[in-house]
């Protein structure tokens, strides 16, 4: 997608759109799987298939994935992982702070790998539904504000700001 930074171990479709590739996407995605595990060990827990699996789909992506759309992928690496499983996984990934979760303005929640610096918060195209990644500190300012003003935390990383993409712009007459 069109401006969208990407996860510094997933893959590329199209040259020059990824930064950080380790060696390659199946390399990436092994030294992926590996520092989960380790994440994942670190915590008394292993690295199941489910697990794998749900990390596969996403370094391969390497965009924003609806669970079906992940459920649908690791069902085509191993179908016999179970819905229940990936989303099961899906929290534990976002728990551990490897993926992150949003609500768009076109239905369910969207899942991404998070890479450096971390969570960030996001933009959703109205016209064509494309998400963009926005710098993490944009709303620092307005959080600030709304707790100073109204005591309340605010979370922007979890909610996808909605406006157009300048695809959509452009395009239009």
């Amino acid at each position: 997608m069109a401006g969208e930074r990407r996860h510094p171990w997933s893959p590329v479709r199209g040259a020059g759109r990824h930064t950080g590739v380790v060696n390659g996407a199946a390399a990436g995605t092994q030294a992926l799987l590996h520092a989960v595990a380790h994440r994942f060990r670190l915590r008394g827990e292993r690295m199941t298939r489910p697990r794998r699996a749900v990390l596969t789909v996403l370094a391969r992506d390497g965009g924003h994935l609806s669970a079906d759309a992940i459920y649908t992928g690791v069902a085509a690496l191993d179908p016999a992982v179970h819905r229940a499983s990936v989303y099961r996984t899906l929290e534990a990934l976002s728990e551990l702070g490897i993926v992150q979760h949003l609500h768009g303005t076109h239905g369910g929640a969207a899942y991404h790998l998070i890479g450096t610096p971390g969570a960030h918060v996001h933009g959703q195209c109205g016209a064509c539904g494309v998400v963009v990644d926005l710098p993490a500190d944009l709303l620092d300012d307005v959080a600030a504000r709304v707790a100073t003003e109204a005591g309340f935390l605010l979370d922007p990383t979890h909610v996808a700001l909605s406006g157009t993409c300048a695809a959509c712009t452009s395009a239009r007459p």
